[in-house]
């Protein structure tokens, strides 16, 4: 089987990446489309046909498969043309992502990002399996705010041959639109982590309560709630400090740790990477998901795995993953009283106390949250998609 993994970037999220390498270790061919970033070392079962992103390599990516068309899919190539022109898509820009898939025609296209629809919903009048990733903002909001967007999921979600939903929350959002439910199938994701893998942690010797976020500033992930639930605990007199990774370019969350005064209890940093992501994990004694909208953090299924607690809110899919005082904690979204007083019931929890809870975490994700397990669940969903 030939399987597209499609986002549009080479290489992808990490969370993609993982996916890729574990449909290369079952054995699988893929092929990898889109604008190359960096240098990028795959196995040989991986084909990348991709292109810079400035106009000599597109120029050159264009005239390469569009005189392959001509020359040995000419038919195929007018039928495309056709299908491009009819949806006002026959922009060089669109030729330069569209006449790659057309010449290699894998059997499985997976579009990881649902918004591009659109773009890819020919790829079914050549033979190909369109596979769809419904994920968080694409299922959640977008469609919300953009009505464009809606109408397109109407018209497209029932033709799709199967969906990926990265949760059962977004699996029933997706069905508000048109998408089969007999056609989509939860497979959540997965992570790297050794079967005797159990991280400890060790009691802090610090009196300050380490709080962490992860992740871009936008709306959609709560921080403005966070710093308001902050202002809270700084009046009850708690020792706390609240770093932020990802929130140093937001002018709205500079303001708001200036205005409530928290300059000393909050840092803004910008993009780390992974590795040093996991460091300051690691080192945290809560890691809090403040969201208004997910559909399954990625960050908490990381500091689960490393032995961190976890405070959530109970946006999207968070309550499949935690189990509220079991493997981890769980807020009402925007409920800033709430949010502070769960921090400070669980920076009042005994060692062992964490301890049963951190195991418990990790179990968690050694049964649901394995990248092996993912893929697994994925071949299915290709298997049954050609099966159609």
């Amino acid at each position: 089987m030939t399987i597209a993994v499609y986002s549009g970037e080479i290489p992808s999220t990490t969370f993609i990446e993982r996916l890729i390498s574990g449909l290369v270790e079952h054995g699988q061919q893929l092929i990898l489309f889109g604008i190359r970033h960096g240098s990028n070392h795959y196995s040989n079962s991986v084909t990348v046909v991709g292109y810079r992103h400035n106009r000599f390599s597109k120029a050159l990516h264009l005239l390469k498969f569009t005189l392959l068309l001509l020359l040995f899919k000419r038919d195929a190539k007018r039928r495309l043309d056709s299908f491009l022109k009819a949806s006002d898509r026959y922009t060089l820009n669109d030729k330069v992502k569209c006449y790659p898939v057309l010449w290699h025609q894998p059997e499985i296209f997976h579009l990881q990002w649902a918004k591009g629809i659109a773009d890819w919903a020919w790829v079914q009048e050549f033979g190909m399996r369109l596979v769809v990733s419904l994920r968080g903002a694409h299922i959640n909001y977008s469609p919300v705010a953009n009505t464009n967007l809606a109408e397109i999921y109407h018209q497209t979600f029932p033709k799709v041959d199967a969906f990926h939903a990265v949760s059962e929350a977004i699996a029933r959002e997706a069905q508000k639109y048109g998408a089969a439910k007999d056609r989509i199938q939860v497979v959540y994701s997965g992570l790297d982590i050794p079967n005797s893998e159990r991280l400890s942690k060790h009691a802090s010797n610090s009196t300050v309560f380490r709080l962490l976020s992860v992740g871009r500033s936008h709306w959609k992930k709560g921080y403005v709630y966070a710093l308001d639930a902050c202002a809270i605990l700084k009046e009850n007199g708690f020792k706390f400090k609240y770093t932020i990774i990802g929130g140093s370019d937001s002018i709205e969350l500079l303001y708001q740790v200036r205005d409530l005064d928290l300059e000393d209890y909050v840092d803004l940093l910008g993009q780390v990477p992974f590795d040093t992501v996991k460091a300051h994990m690691t080192d945290a004694d809560l890691l809090l998901l403040p969201s208004v909208e997910e559909g399954i953090a990625n960050v908490v299924l990381e500091a689960m795995s490393l032995g961190t607690l976890v405070l959530s809110t109970d946006c999207g899919g968070m309550t499949e993953v935690i189990v509220p005082g079991v493997n981890g904690f769980i807020t009402p979204v925007r409920h800033v009283d709430q949010m502070a007083d769960n921090i400070l019931a669980i920076s009042k929890l005994s060692e062992s106390e964490k301890a049963v809870i951190r195991d418990v975490a990790h179990t968690t994700i050694l049964k649901n949250h394995r990248t092996g397990l993912m893929v697994q669940n994925m071949l299915q969903i290709y298997k049954h998609a050609t099966k159609e």
